[in-house]
């Protein structure tokens, strides 16, 4: 009978344990990273008699989580690659929607102001017409000033977002330490913690959704985790901590350093995953390439309008001045250099743009050694070529261009000599876009007239005429206006035999025809002037001159009506200005609205392929955890037929105890 009692008792302690499993399923079938858990039974070691092993009962060997580690590391790397996506996409459709909106991208502003040049070049004379060309062009400017503020603002904005991505990974670090502290106490019994693991597991989940981590086993059940390269953030019970500090070269952008005891290293570029990951690969993709593209475009449009206007005449007959602001003034060139926070020497350098059309959207890095400079482009790494090379005499002024023989469009004044050591970060279009302005005031001081005029004599008997000159090459912009008067009038004058004099019998210094060869009467024939001090003008002469017609270049003092120089502004909205290849033989380039266009195509691509990878991470992320949870997650339905399925067996031992007791009586009743 005692046997049997033992036999019955065991069963009730086993279901009832069974039945605490379950309902402990049942409770917590909502709690995060909870894994069911299931009673592993086994019998008791049996009795011998005479007729063989009799068994003695049953005993719970283990309580068992579900758990596969492969499933859980799926989750979990799939967790980090989706959060990465998501916050890229998140940033870069904002970007799309501020560059591509017909309300707050650079082409209606841009076709608005050359729209206005146009009407203007059609009535050269007519005031109000300029003062739309004013305007429009300080609409320009605030558009390009705006579009920078936001995408500032969107800088920020990621600033203070991984500061407090990072206080979150260094929370979750130290509940995960703890975690694996109380897990390596509780298992020294031989054990498992199941809850302790479970929710060390969720943290390392959670963990995952703000940077992507590496998990390593222990042999006392605790994890290490490492973040970038292999950095140790977790190891057992000791953490290690993220800290999002400003940028060494530039403090607008923050940097993450990997803080252990009293060392600290930078690792943002070795981060990935996570929303942190997503945040740094979106700002070095995407947001530092469109603040230098947009930066390039407002300088090209500020260089190319203004070079143009230098070559023209106002309504007063006076060198036309600048539109718009000089990029190269002291303050914007020493913006456009920034020293490292590092540095030991107090030298501040200046960049100033020596040829907007050649620009990279590249940053640089400039390093001294105490006495020999190295720079690199930090877009594709690729070290630069200074000219001239040392030994250096101060001030200096060197020049960049790679491995092509590329001019890199600027050149970098230094005053003294760094420390060595020293370095330094050359931005020189990342403040383009918020440095445009507009200076000019005075509608009259446009200058839409060309410098010089052309006409025929009255007493000319021929049928030739000549176009008005173009100025093809200017020795410097603004023009000087004196240089060129002085090298006028010139007086061309058709001796009958295909050249033209000056005076007859003596040719005309500096003319030449293109081709080169004789005055063919009837067609039209093109010749150049040399006016001295690198200034020529080309121009056309057709029809048939007499022998002796004469024809005449003068300076156009008073060009009120001249719309010349206002349509080659107008030319330049489609001219090749922006992103000049100037080695190849032939310059190519790409238009000003082309090179929005090209920049509004490659965020709208990177926006769409982002879209497209977040679907995809997102169906991978819900494939895994519905691996993960097909095995781990808890079914109500299966644990209510549990409920029922160890309330019978626990009611069936209660009865192997009640026929052991009804056996007891029935022999102690036969002793009476």
């Amino acid at each position: 009978m005692a046997d049997l009692l033992n036999i019955g008792l065991s069963g009730l302690a086993a279901n009832k344990t069974s039945l605490a499993v379950t309902g402990h399923n049942i409770t917590n079938v909502n709690t995060p990273g909870f894994s069911r858990q299931d009673t592993v039974q086994a019998t008791r070691i049996p009795q011998f008699s005479g007729a063989g092993y009799i068994g003695s009962g049953t005993t719970l060997t283990d309580v068992r989580r579900s758990y596969s580690e492969f499933l859980t590391t799926q989750v979990r790397t799939s967790t980090a690659l989706s959060s990465d996506v998501e916050a890229y996409r998140s940033q870069i459709e904002q970007l799309d929607s501020l560059l591509a909106g017909t309300t707050t991208g650079i082409t209606p502003s841009l076709q608005k102001f050359f729209s206005s040049l146009q009407t203007a070049a059609e009535d050269p004379a007519n005031i109000p017409a300029r003062q739309l060309v004013l305007s429009e062009a300080e609409g320009l400017a605030r558009r390009f000033n705006t579009v920078y503020d936001r995408i500032s603002e969107q800088n920020e904005f990621i600033n203070k977002q991984m500061v407090a991505v990072s206080d979150q990974v260094n929370r979750l670090a130290t509940s995960i330490a703890s975690y694996n502290e109380a897990i390596a106490v509780a298992a020294a019994n031989g054990q498992q913690p199941n809850d302790l693991l479970d929710a060390r597991e969720e943290a390392i989940r959670q963990l995952s959704t703000y940077v992507g981590v590496t998990v390593v086993a222990q042999d006392d059940n605790s994890v290490n985790l490492f973040v970038g390269s292999g950095q140790p953030l977790v190891v057992g019970s000791t953490t290690s901590r993220l800290e999002v500090v400003p940028g060494q070269g530039d403090p607008t952008r923050f940097e993450v350093n990997f803080v252990s005891g009293g060392s600290s290293q930078g690792i943002t570029s070795l981060l990935t995953g996570g929303e942190l990951g997503g945040l740094i690969r979106y700002r070095a993709e995407t947001l530092d390439p469109t603040l230098n593209s947009l930066g390039r475009l407002a300088l090209a449009v500020s260089d190319q309008v203004n070079t143009q206007l230098g070559q023209g005449l106002d309504l007063k007959g006076q060198v036309g001045t600048a539109l718009f602001g000089d990029y190269n003034d002291t303050a914007l060139a020493t913006l456009r250099v920034r020293a490292f926070s590092s540095n030991t020497g107090n030298v501040q350098p200046a960049l100033n743009i020596t040829d907007s059309s050649v620009l990279t959207t590249s940053d640089y890095r400039l390093e001294y050694d105490g006495t020999n400079y190295t720079a690199r482009r930090l877009s594709d790494g690729e070290a630069m070529t200074l000219t001239p090379s040392g030994p250096y005499t101060y001030p200096q002024t060197l020049a960049f261009t790679d491995a092509a023989g590329r001019d890199q469009g600027f050149e970098l004044v230094i005053d003294s000599a760094p420390a060595a050591g020293d370095q330094f970060l050359l931005q020189p279009t990342r403040r383009g876009a918020t440095s445009i302005e507009v200076v000019l005031d005075q509608p009259d001081q446009l200058a839409f007239a060309a410098p010089v005029r052309a006409e025929a004599a009255l007493q000319n008997g021929g049928s030739g005429s000549i176009s008005q000159p173009d100025l093809i090459a200017a020795g410097a912009s603004p023009i000087d206006a004196t240089a060129i008067s002085a090298a006028l009038p010139v007086a061309l004058t058709y001796n009958g035999a295909g050249a033209f004099e000056s005076p007859p019998g003596t040719p005309v210094a500096g003319l030449a025809r293109i081709p080169a060869g004789a005055f063919v009467p009837g067609q039209l024939n093109t010749y150049e002037l040399d006016l001295g001090g690198g200034n020529r003008v080309s121009f056309t002469v057709s029809g048939r001159p007499e022998d002796g017609d004469s024809f005449s270049l003068s300076f156009n003092t008073n060009g009120v009506s001249d719309n010349r120089n206002a349509l080659k502004l107008v030319d330049l909205q489609s001219k090749q200005t922006v992103g000049v290849d100037k080695t190849v033989g032939i310059a190519t380039g790409v238009s000003f609205t082309d090179g929005y266009g090209d920049l509004v195509e490659r965020v709208g691509t990177l926006t769409a392929q982002a879209r497209q990878d977040s679907e995809a991470t997102g169906a991978i992320l819900k494939q895994a955890t519905d691996n993960r949870d097909s095995l781990s997650a808890v079914n109500l339905d299966e644990e209510a037929a549990n409920l029922i399925k160890f309330e019978q067996y626990y009611n069936a031992s209660a009865q192997v105890i009640q026929v052991a007791r009804s056996l007891f009586d029935t022999l102690i009743n036969t002793f009476r």
